[in-house]
């Protein structure tokens, strides 16, 4: 079944990314996800008591505290930092020592627990797998989505698997086969021309190649990072 709060941003992003000619229409959806996250947590959501119980518990990762910094509302994060702070004290009071030495503590335990955590990644990766889910049932039961998919400019590699795997899962075995091939190809057509752009990129600073042009180059190294990379690890996402 359908959730058209996820098939409504999903086609608006696919056709985005075909209307630029450029870009993973899952990392355009990611970014749109995180950068709504981050205003309501800044924005009605902050003083909600059952929304304060997780972020006091689960606190953010370091990417999301940049991302919260950057909002200017420092009064807004330091809200936050206020009592997530004084929980994370008492969860570890009178055992930081021993979380300090490694010691198998209840600090120790809970300190490393909140290296694992982000409230916003956790909000994120849940819309996140309904998306693949939801984008899955589309090229499963929408001819025109089929088309719109395979006439993506790429997908990014990480977004590529996870769409691969949530396909594997939902759909049957010569669907699968189906499935994979049509959305797989623009991917490794982009890879090709992005791997022989960057090393033109990388020939371009040899003197002997100074007077080529610099074709499709120049942003290819921002381009590679781009591809081979996601905002976030989407590995936890089954």
């Amino acid at each position: 079944m359908f959730e058209t709060i996820y098939t409504i941003p999903i086609n608006e992003a696919f056709d985005k990314s075909i209307e630029e000619g450029k870009g993973c229409p899952f990392c355009r959806l990611y970014e749109k996800f995180e950068e709504n996250e981050l205003e309501l947590i800044l924005g009605g959501s902050m003083m909600e008591p059952d929304v304060r119980i997780k972020t006091n518990k689960q606190g953010f990762c370091h990417r999301h505290y940049g991302k919260l910094l950057g909002k200017r509302n420092r009064l807004g994060v330091a809200l936050i930092l206020e009592s997530h702070l004084a929980e994370i004290r008492d969860g570890v009071k009178g055992g930081i020592a021993d979380a300090v030495k490694g010691a198998g503590s209840t600090a120790c335990a809970r300190i490393k627990e909140l290296n694992k955590s982000c409230y916003l990644c956790s909000r994120i990766d849940f819309s996140f797998g309904k998306v693949m889910e939801n984008a899955v049932l589309l090229w499963q039961a929408e001819p025109a989505f089929r088309k719109k998919a395979a006439d993506q400019p790429y997908y990014c590699l990480p977004h590529l698997e996870l769409y691969a795997r949530y396909g594997k899962y939902g759909l049957k075995k010569k669907e699968y086969g189906d499935f994979y091939k049509a959305v797989s190809a623009p991917t490794l057509k982009y890879f090709e021309e992005l791997q022989d752009d960057v090393s033109w990129f990388c020939k371009k600073f040899d003197y002997r190649y100074d007077d080529e042009p610099w074709g499709n180059s120049k942003d290819s190294v921002e381009r590679a990072v781009a591809f081979l990379s996601v905002p976030a690890d989407t590995e936890k996402l089954q």
